[in-house]
């Protein structure tokens, strides 16, 4: 799985561009996005710049990835365990509440 994260433009230096969230800064390429200013939003990966979008996108990402770790740190996943398809997260017995979701088969 790939994964985009959305960052805001600090300075531009051709096609080499400052980019920072929340106290990290890093530099990027912006070949991919010509169009792209100081002050917009961009989607980072693997070095480049590969979108831009608007302000209320990267919010609402910040605040999808703010839950997930919200999430990871409370009563959700731990340690490598994941709920099955189907399963609630921290309900992991089967429909007769004895044992194991999934009976006796390997996962």
């Amino acid at each position: 799985m790939c994964l985009a994260l959305p960052m805001r433009i600090t300075a531009l230096d051709g096609a080499l561009a400052t980019i920072a969230v929340e106290g990290l800064e890093q530099q990027c390429s912006v070949m991919l996005v010509p169009d792209a200013a100081v002050g917009d939003y961009v989607l980072v990966h693997a070095g480049f710049a590969i979108s831009v979008i608007d302000e209320a996108e990267a919010q609402e990402t910040y605040d999808l990835f703010r839950e997930i770790a919200a999430f990871e740190e409370g009563e959700g996943v731990t340690g490598g365990e994941r709920a099955d398809s189907g399963d609630v997260a921290g309900d992991s017995t089967d429909s007769a509440g004895d044992g194991p979701a999934g009976g006796d088969e390997e996962r």
